[in-house]
């Protein structure tokens, strides 16, 4: 091989199949997963509203156990967030840059993350209840953790790591990969939002469309900022609060999920 072929520019086939390798090692797979799963629902017994979609669930009745399998489980669904900054360096270089994850702006980032939470958040308490008594949501629990010393940290681990997951492979490595694959800007928005929505299927088609939406308006973020820190911090914030919240709060203030 000589150095012209090493140097050479990537082809867009190349770079399409890498985009569904990379879709397919995490969220992609994902997405398969929860349309399975939304189907085992709707034709168990009672079908789609008498079920449960579970999250943050135990993997060990022994505690320290327990703590290993969730700890690894955050650190290995982060791998493929890896492998998509390592492509990213590769084409189109200055990965940091690119994804928008630089410490360059913090203040900026962080009003902008606690802004579209808000933004996010409210309306979708409102979807989510309509969902509920719509029926077209399994009843959604989302930490079923034991009451131990290590629950609301891992629970904290488990809002980041949903939202680096997220956010990177998501919007802005699919964004920036669809974008170089000259897709238009209407068909590359509605296939995050419509990814984003399809994983979240396992919980019902409330949450296919609450997410969808949320695709939307954080993809047209990204475009316009070209920064995905914002979008990290708001999903953090927000699962913190439906992860935390659950697990410390009575449940009996969550009958509407």
């Amino acid at each position: 091989m000589t150095v012209d072929e090493l140097t050479r520019p990537v082809s867009q086939r190349t770079l399409g199949t890498e985009t569904l390798l990379v879709l397919g090692l995490s969220l992609g797979q994902s997405a398969v997963y929860a349309l399975v799963s939304l189907v085992a629902k709707l034709t168990a017994t009672g079908g789609l509203a008498k079920q449960t979609a579970a999250l943050n669930t135990s993997a060990s009745a022994r505690p320290y156990l327990d703590l290993t399998y969730q700890l690894l489980g955050i650190f290995f669904v982060l791998v493929p967030v890896l492998l998509a900054v390592h492509l990213l360096a590769r084409d189109p270089g200055q990965p940091a840059r690119t994804l928008g994850v630089d410490l360059t702006r913090p203040g900026s980032d962080l009003a902008r993350g606690a802004g579209l939470a808000a933004l996010i958040g409210l309306p979708g308490l409102a979807l989510f209840w309509a969902a509920a008594h719509l029926g077209v949501n399994a009843t959604l629990v989302p930490a079923a953790l034991p009451h131990l010393w290590w629950a609301v940290p891992v629970l904290i681990l488990a809002a980041v790591q949903n939202a680096v997951l997220e956010e990177v492979i998501v919007v802005g490595y699919l964004v920036t990969r669809l974008r170089q694959l000259g897709w238009r800007l209407g068909a590359v928005i509605a296939a995050s939002a419509v990814l984003r929505g399809s994983y979240h299927l396992y919980q019902g088609f409330g949450a296919f469309v609450g997410n969808a939406v949320m695709g939307v308006v954080f993809s047209l973020v990204f475009l316009r900022t070209r920064r995905v820190a914002p979008l990290i911090v708001a999903h953090t914030l927000l699962d913190v609060v439906a992860f935390v919240g659950y697990a410390l709060l009575p449940k009996s203030w969550f009958g509407w999920l």
